[in-house]
C-alpha cells in the first residue's frame, strides 16, 4: 500500500526525495566538534509539514545504513503512526509510564534499519512527561544502541514541548512552510528555541512550489545553516539542457 506522505519511498528518484538526502548530508556535517545523533524537528505553527519532513528524513537516513529511530513526541496530535500505517495502541507514553518495555513499544516501520516509536496512549500531562528525568534517561540510553534518532515535536509557538527536550538533543530543525508561514512567527519560534540554548542546525523550507520554464539547468537545493546564510548545494548532476516545448 502506497504511503502518500513518503515521497522517499514512493518516488525515490524525485527531486524532492533527493533534497531529503541532501538534508541528511547537511545534518551529518553540521557539527565538527560534536556528533549529531539526536535531532528534534519542529515548526512555528501547525500544518507546516514537520511530521512529513521527520518521516522522509528518517527513511533516507535508514537507507544510508544507519540504525534509525523515529519518535513521535507530539502527544496531543500524533500522526507518525498514520503515515506508516501502524498501530498507536502502545508507544512512548506507555514506555515512560512503565506500562511497556522498549521492545514492546517500538515497531518495525517496514523499511530496513528504521524503527518507529509512536506517541502511545494520550497522557493527561504530556509536557510533564517530556520534561521528566525518565525521558532524559531514555534518550541517553538510546545513544548506545541507535545510530540516529529523530524526534517529531509539537509546534513551538503552541506548546513548550519542543523546548523541554533541548537538554537531551544535539540540535533542532525548524520546518517553515513556504507561502504559508508567518515571517514573525518563524522568527519568534527561533527565538524561543535559542532561549533554552537549543542548537538550531538549520531551517527546512517546505511546500516550495517550483515552476520551470524554458530550460533545465542545475537542480539547486537551498538550506539555511546555523550561520544564518543561504547556501547553495552543487552536488546535483546537470539534468537536461534542451529547451522544453511550450
Amino acid at each position: 500500500m502506497e504511503k502518500p506522505d513518503l515521497i522517499t519511498v514512493n518516488n525515490p528518484k524525485a527531486p524532492t526525495a533527493e533534497a531529503y538526502r541532501t538534508l541528511r548530508t547537511n545534518i551529518q556535517f553540521s557539527s565538527i566538534d560534536k556528533k549529531v545523533q539526536v535531532v528534534c524537528i519542529t515548526s512555528s505553527g501547525p500544518g507546516e509539514g514537520k511530521s512529513t519532513v521527520s518521516s522522509n528524513l528518517a527513511v533516507v537516513t535508514a537507507e544510508s545504513g544507519k540504525k534509525t529511530l523515529l519518535i513521535d513526541c507530539d502527544q496531543r496530535k500524533s500522526r507518525l503512526h498514520k503515515i506508516f500505517g501502524l498501530s498507536n495502541t502502545v508507544g512512548l507514553s506507555d514506555l515512560l509510564a512503565g506500562e511497556a518495555s522498549f521492545t514492546e513499544a517500538v515497531q518495525k516501520s517496514g523499511i530496513d534499519n528504521l524503527l518507529l516509536l509512536t506517541a502511545g496512549t494520550k497522557p493527561p500531562n504530556p509536557s510533564e512527561l517530556l520534561a521528566s528525568s525518565k525521558m532524559k534517561n531514555f534518550i541517553n540510553s538510546l545513544r548506545e544502541k541507535i545510530d540516529f534518532i529523530i524526534i517529531d515535536t509539537p509546534p513551538v509557538l503552541m506548546l513548550t514541548d519542543a523546548q523541554l527536550l533541548a537538554g537531551s538533543t544535539d540540535g533542532y530543525l525548524l520546518v517553515v512552510s513556504s507561502g504559508e508561514a508567518d515571517r514573525d512567527a518563524a522568527a519568534k519560534a527561533k527565538e524561543l528555541l535559542e532561549k533554552v540554548n537549543a542548537k538550531i542546525l538549520g531551517v527546512v523550507l517546505n511546500k516550495l512550489k517550483v515552476s520551470e520554464k524554458g530550460y533545465y539547468g542545475y537542480y539547486q537545493h537551498y538550506y539555511y545553516g546555523v550561520d544564518g546564510e543561504k547556501h547553495k548545494d552543487k552536488s546535483y548532476k546537470k539534468l537536461n539542457k534542451k529547451k522544453l516545448p511550450t
